[in-house]
């Protein structure tokens, strides 16, 4: 194979609690023959690659989480829900025959393969078997359209549900090395392509044609079949211009539900902000690679909360801090941040996809993911069913936890969030070395520049501690580069190798690099300073936020039961203490008005008996601003006049308060 096409043979090892009871001596790297591969010409280079599923292993708190969510709904939702049952059409039933069954392998497979565990790869294996075996003459794969149920009739002929089921057919290829894949997609894509021109894209696959063009682009790198290029090109002529949306943007507000369309929805435009540099690969035009800041700078200036996702509940809602957005928004936007850093290479993709994957991804969740929310509100103080809440289409259960609150698209697809975060920890430099995309506790196994196997282990309570371990452990001493990203917000971060502080500098919003003669042991420590910083929102309210970590209101919760069998019941939560505060805070010193209290790391960071960060700040309550149907009333314009007495109220990290409030209004002195 051409050099330029891969990099080395990358796998993981061991699950990462038998990593950490290790000697140091039985930590040498043992890899199987899987590669990593480069976009080949006439493809545009990619900046990284992503590693194979299974060469980053989850440790710490981080694998904890994985385990929580086998223990809950995704490790047990086919066991009880209809549209995952037996009758599925993806199993070769007359059951639900579009996106449920895809939408759960594409977090299931990676969930599964990083475990090691045996129960959920064969669960995965059930469906992934079916798929690969059952491949019609003609090359079209999945549910016979005459068989199975669906919802509208327009959906027999959607290629939507292909489009997931493909990106777990190629991470289930990269755990396992599966013979049958690579031949069952250039099967499926030559299908496509000779189908496009009688069944062009539509409804959802026209808006989220990238995630195809994604698996055409994993297929090319490994077969070159020009062919395939053909169908993308085809693809894209058929397909929503997402650039032209964002160029000439017309909806700065939240929109009004006769306004809502299929480019106005969250998800959508959630898996949307990758598809221009997806493109870029193919079309090579400058504008493609550029057009994700343009629509990042729309975004953020009309529809950025603060837990660093865009809102929609479930279309465009705008700023207000008591809109919501859909938990789908959340993985999907993590997923396009993961695939943008990979291809672009800009450090501040790792910055957003942390500040989403500590902040919005476990806040919606139930502490033993049992149940989930389908939108979450940075300002949410009572999560109920009122029929009169301010959402922009969706029904009045949309904020309760639950088994299927609004609609089951996030029962399905909520899965991937945690699973390929881990698998995108670290990406393959064309350098042959290693870029740290996103920090937690984990382990990667790679052969880097000739032929070295390499573990490298990262020993940290980040997000919550300011201090990253690296633990470097060449098979032989070896020279190979890393890459570490610097977040942009680490004003003050130093480096350590081998107990030496590097003489360069370092700069936030940069990969730094550091390439020398390793040996087994060598240790990298990266601190990144965390004082509590303000930053200004909706209303002129203030966010408070530590490193990655938004810091929220500590709200009393009452949870109770409103419907449906435990584990996997529906709940309310209500508050039971008062959350309408100002806070009494200069915004330029709230590192030195803010009192940030350490406690030892549990085994759920996100559960608030067991957070390791709390903070306290002083506070008034405003009896003005009440609760409107159920959500917090309109955001008091600071400065805001209280005559209240003063208070100390605590704060926690965003994910671990399921009532809170997170925009502030400041009290003026």
């Amino acid at each position: 194979m051409d050099r330029r096409h891969w990099i080395a043979l990358m796998t993981g090892l061991a699950g990462a609690t038998a990593c950490a009871r290790r000697p140091q001596s039985d930590v040498r790297p043992q890899l199987a023959p899987i590669q990593v591969y480069w976009n080949r010409a006439p493809l545009q280079p990619n900046a990284f690659a992503p590693l194979p599923l299974g060469s980053i292993k989850p440790r710490g708190w981080l694998r904890n989480q994985l385990e929580i969510q086998a223990g809950g709904l995704s490790g047990h939702l086919d066991e009880f829900w209809p549209d995952l049952g037996p009758d599925s059409g993806w199993l070769g039933g007359t059951g639900e025959a579009w996106e449920r069954g895809p939408y759960y392998l594409d977090g299931l497979v990676p969930l599964a393969w990083l475990l090691e565990d045996e129960r959920l790869i064969a669960k995965a294996r059930k469906w992934l078997d079916w798929t690969l075996n059952n491949q019609r003459p003609n090359g079209a794969i999945g549910p016979d359209p005459a068989r199975g149920r669906y919802a509208a009739a327009w959906q027999a002929d959607d290629w939507w549900p292909n489009m997931i089921m493909l990106k777990a057919l190629t991470q289930f290829q990269e755990a396992t090395g599966d013979e049958r894949v690579i031949p069952v997609m250039s099967r499926y894509f030559r299908y496509h392509l000779a189908e496009a021109d009688k069944r062009p894209l539509i409804r959802w696959a026209q808006m989220r044609w990238a995630e195809e063009i994604l698996s055409i682009v994993w297929l090319y790198n490994r077969t070159g079949e020009a062919e395939l290029l053909e169908l993308a090109r085809k693809l894209a002529g058929q397909a929503f211009d997402w650039k032209a949306h964002f160029a000439d943007f017309r909806y700065p507000e939240k929109i009004r539900r006769e306004q809502a369309n299929l480019s106005t929805h969250v998800v959508n435009n959630a898996m949307a902000m990758k598809t221009s540099a997806v493109w870029w690969q193919i079309s090579g035009e400058e504008s493609d690679r550029r057009a994700i800041y343009r629509l990042l700078e729309v975004m953020d200036r009309h529809h950025l909360h603060p837990n660093g996702v865009h809102s929609g509940d479930e279309h465009y809602a705008g700023l207000d801090p008591s809109q919501g957005t859909e938990l789908c928004a959340v993985v999907e936007g993590m997923f396009s941040f993961e695939m943008l850093a990979a291809i672009l290479g800009d450090p501040m993709f790792g910055d957003r996809l942390e500040r989403i994957a500590f902040n919005a991804l476990p806040a919606p969740f139930k502490p033993d993911m049992w149940a989930h929310q389908y939108d979450q509100q940075p300002n949410q103080v009572k999560c109920s069913i009122d029929k009169n809440r301010n959402w922009t289409t969706n029904g009045p259960d949309a904020n309760i936890f639950g088994l299927e609150p609004n609609f089951g698209c996030c029962t399905a697809n909520m899965h991937q969030g945690w699973p390929k975060f881990v698998s995108h920890l670290w990406m393959a430099t064309r350098d042959e070395g290693l870029a740290a995309i996103a920090y937690a506790p984990s382990r990667v196994d790679a052969r880097l520049r000739g032929g070295v196997a390499v573990a490298i282990i990262a020993d940290t309570g980040y997000p919550f501690d300011e201090t990253i371990r690296l633990r470097v452990h060449p098979e032989k001493p070896a020279v190979f580069p890393l890459y570490l990203r610097i977040p942009g917000w680490a004003r003050g971060a130093t480096i350590r190798v081998a107990g030496r502080e590097v003489a360069e500098t370092v700069r936030p919003g940069t990969f730094h690099l550091l390439e020398r003669r390793w040996v087994d042991g060598d240790t990298v420590e990266l601190v990144f300073p965390m004082p509590v910083e303000a930053e200004r929102h909706w209303r002129n309210s203030i966010v408070l936020r530590r490193g990655p970590v938004v810091l929220a209101l500590k709200v009393g919760e009452q949870w109770i039961k409103i419907r449906g069998e435990e584990p996997h019941a529906d709940w309310e939560v209500h508050p039971t203490t008062p959350w309408n505060y100002g806070l009494l805070i200069d915004p330029a010193r709230a590192s030195e008005q803010v009192a940030v209290e350490r406690r030892p790391l549990g085994r759920n960071p996100f559960f608030h008996e067991e957070t390791p960060i709390l903070a306290r700040v002083k506070a008034r309550r405003i009896p003005e601003w009440t609760m409107v149907n159920s959500s917090a009333g309109p955001l008091p314009v600071s400065p805001v006049v209280s005559t209240q007495p003063d208070e100390e109220v605590l704060l926690i990290p965003y994910g671990a308060a399921k009532l809170r409030v997170t925009a502030f209004p400041v009290v003026a002195r």
